[in-house]
């Protein structure tokens, strides 16, 4: 399978900020993350309901596919970075129209729900970016501001990142994929449902019950689709460690399980996911892994 990468940014290119999800709570929200891309040398504009809330969600379903429709066709648009995630994408994926896009594809960017659009677009072989979005670019560090903006004007970088010692050593190279896991879970037997073989699957989630982890766990598992990977990687999983203790281990521990007959690298404490520190990761393009007893290495 082999994946188109979408052209990358250059100064003065436009970028469109869409809210397929959930709702902004006003456009200072927003004001950091156009002020970031400003400073890239970029121009931004905004979907026409980007600042809508209709009950949950950043406006209706036909406003909020709308403003993605409209992303994804026009040519001047080069990336669509989502204002935020939450939930909703789902509602209204299988009545976007990707004709347009899979002729002339365009960075997509964004986490959490938007694994929705990951995944789907990796079923279309173009590349996307998983990364920070305007909504947490306030609270970002410096690392997961740099990193997306190296992937985005098309700067080679790798992480480093001292090993777990649950972490499951070895070397891998594959096209890397995923997201949010309770997402993935969600997208499974519907055509947004991923091809995992051969590939090195990337998972993070925030606000679970550990028995919840363990369930989608068991659930990719019994599905196959834990069992062709190439390589795991483990971004942050947040959850109430106090309220979890019962259940008799760590996330770690939990996927750990999961994986232990296969035989390939796991890396835990991945910097990415509902974090600060949310480093930016291109899904659909080739990485390679290397995990030793004192470090971690992935590498473009």
């Amino acid at each position: 399978m082999k994946f188109t990468k979408p052209s990358y940014l250059k100064k003065d290119d436009t970028i469109m900020i869409v809210a397929p999800a959930g709702f902004v709570m006003d456009s200072t929200e927003l004001d950091p993350g156009i002020a970031l891309a400003k400073s890239w040398g970029l121009e931004v504009v905004l979907g026409k309901h980007v600042l809508n809330r209709y009950n949950h969600f950043a406006g209706t379903d036909e406003e909020r596919l709308g403003d993605m429709q409209l992303a994804l066709d026009n040519k001047n648009i080069k990336a669509i970075w989502c204002s935020r995630g939450g939930y909703g994408t789902v509602r209204i994926i299988d009545q976007i129209d990707f004709t347009a896009f899979e002729k002339n594809p365009k960075w997509v960017i964004g986490y959490s729900d938007i694994t929705t659009l990951h995944n789907h677009i990796h079923n279309l072989c173009i590349a996307t970016i998983h990364a920070t979005m305007p909504g947490g670019i306030h609270s970002a560090t410096d690392e997961a501001k740099q990193t997306l903006y190296k992937a985005l004007f098309g700067y080679d970088y790798d992480f480093e990142i001292p090993s777990n010692s649950l972490n499951k050593k070895g070397n891998a190279k594959g096209v890397l994929i995923g997201g949010n896991l309770s997402i993935i879970n969600s997208m499974m037997g519907s055509v947004t449902e991923i091809n995992t073989d051969g590939k090195i699957l990337f998972i993070e989630d925030v606000g679970e019950d550990l028995y919840r982890v363990d369930r989608m766990m068991y659930t990719l598992k019994r599905s196959g689709l834990l069992k062709n990977l190439k390589g795991l990687i483990v971004g942050d999983f947040s959850y109430d460690i106090e309220k979890d203790t019962l259940f008799g281990g760590t996330h770690r521990e939990i996927i750990l399980n999961a994986v232990k007959e296969y035989n390939y690298p796991v890396i835990f404490d991945f910097p990415a996911g509902h974090v600060k520190d949310n480093r930016t990761l291109i899904f659909g393009k080739e990485i390679k892994i290397e995990v030793n007893d004192l470090l971690s290495k992935v590498s473009y």
